[in-house]
């Protein structure tokens, strides 16, 4: 786009800036310490403070609320996203994982029955509810990882770690649980430690799409949707060009050209912004709601509401079933993904994933479509970021 064409945009509206735009940010490592000491983190703006009447409408919308719920739940998830940040080191070696919990409003966080009593203590004093389970974090972590050196049929969908059911589910498709070669899989699972297999309705697939005139930008034959603004160009999903290959934004202008993609194993990659085009931090609401701002990039807790801007299907919204899963795609296995109940159909590969005003990730991939419903998978914006050496551009 040309700056002259950009100006004219701005003097209507601020719409189609989030076509284009990107961002993401790098996750804190969390030690396995114990603390007695309540857990504190920066505070991340995504509550209700923040939250347009479009947002807020949109919420409503999806998750049946009212208006005064949707505020409500916001205000919940911002500070269980500033919670979920140091409950981890909170509860040092007996942590179990955590996640949101709508019908209370909090934080949840699963230890051992080994944990210290003042770390739990703390952890209640800072607003979270404390849940006893069998296995550690750390042991369900490394069974995924055990399964994630396993190869993968076709009738395997993806396996993560479940912290609500502190167990790995490992989700296989409707029809294949019976295949010989699905049953050895499962088989050599189970002897990794505790898995739960589960039934999804269709296998995974990727989201890019054949050229369509109109669409934020394309590669090749295929289109696919911005994710998030970064300084010096923005990031998006790998499946959508290699290293090297040339973009063009939704005019048919040269954006710039893939500086690093990877896919499968991983499924991000960035590219720079030039000839006349520049980044802004702002997500398109596609009319739905206003365009958002971009102002960080805290991790949504499991459980908090989630929404995807794509240049297929526009605005949707959902909410974060389960972190570092590993999808089986046709092309190879691709982990540490996150996935949601929000839909996505071809187009949207690439497009942002974001909670409140905090960037999550990039669209990846899933299953169903935004008619019938389905699920999706992002990959998570912090770990592009990090790979790269990239700086989010915040409002």
């Amino acid at each position: 786009m040309t700056r002259n064409r950009y100006a004219r945009a701005c003097a209507a509206a601020l719409l189609l800036i989030g076509g284009w735009t990107a961002a993401g940010a790098l996750p804190a490592a969390a030690s396995d310490t114990t603390g007695s000491a309540a857990p504190t983190a920066p505070a991340a703006s995504t509550g209700s403070a923040s939250a347009s009447p479009g947002l807020l409408r949109a919420m409503q919308r999806e998750f049946g609320l009212t208006r005064a719920e949707a505020e409500a739940r916001l205000t919940a998830e911002r500070r269980a996203t500033e919670l979920a940040q140091e409950a981890r080191r909170t509860a040092g070696a007996a942590y179990g994982g955590a996640w949101f919990e709508a019908e209370s409003g909090k934080l949840v966080v699963a230890v051992t029955s080994d944990a210290d009593a003042s770390a739990v203590r703390a952890l209640r004093s800072a607003g979270a509810g404390v849940r006893v389970v069998e296995h550690s974090a750390r042991l369900l972590d490394t069974v995924k990882s055990r399964i994630d050196r396993l190869k993968a049929p076709a009738g395997v969908s993806s396996w993560s770690v479940d912290p609500v059911a502190n167990t790995v589910a490992v989700n296989v498709v409707h029809g294949q649980r019976s295949a010989p070669d699905v049953r050895r899989f499962v088989a050599e699972a189970r002897e990794a430690g505790p898995v739960t297999v589960r039934t999804v309705r269709a296998a995974a697939r990727t989201f890019a799409a054949g050229t369509v005139g109109g669409d934020p930008y394309y590669t090749g034959n295929v289109r696919c949707s911005i994710g998030f603004s970064v300084h010096g160009g923005f990031v998006t999903a790998g499946h959508c060009g290699g290293t090297g290959s040339a973009v063009r934004g939704w005019d048919g202008s040269h954006i710039g050209t893939f500086q690093g993609s990877s896919f499968p194993e991983n499924d991000y990659a960035w590219v720079n912004v030039g000839s006349g085009w520049w980044t802004v931090p702002v997500v398109l609401g596609w009319g739905t709601i206003p365009d958002r701002l971009v102002r960080g990039s805290a991790e949504a807790p499991i459980g908090a509401s989630v929404c995807r801007s794509g240049s297929t299907t526009h605005w949707h919204c959902g909410t974060v079933l389960a972190k570092n899963e590993t999808v089986n795609y046709s092309q190879g296995a691709v982990r540490q993904m996150t996935k949601t109940s929000v839909c996505a159909e071809p187009g949207d590969s690439g497009g942002s994933f974001i909670s409140g005003d905090q960037a999550q990730g990039v669209t990846s991939g899933g299953w169903g479509n935004c008619s019938g419903g389905g699920e999706t998978w992002f990959q998570p914006v912090n770990e592009i970021l990090s790979r790269y050496g990239l700086t989010l551009h915040t409002a």
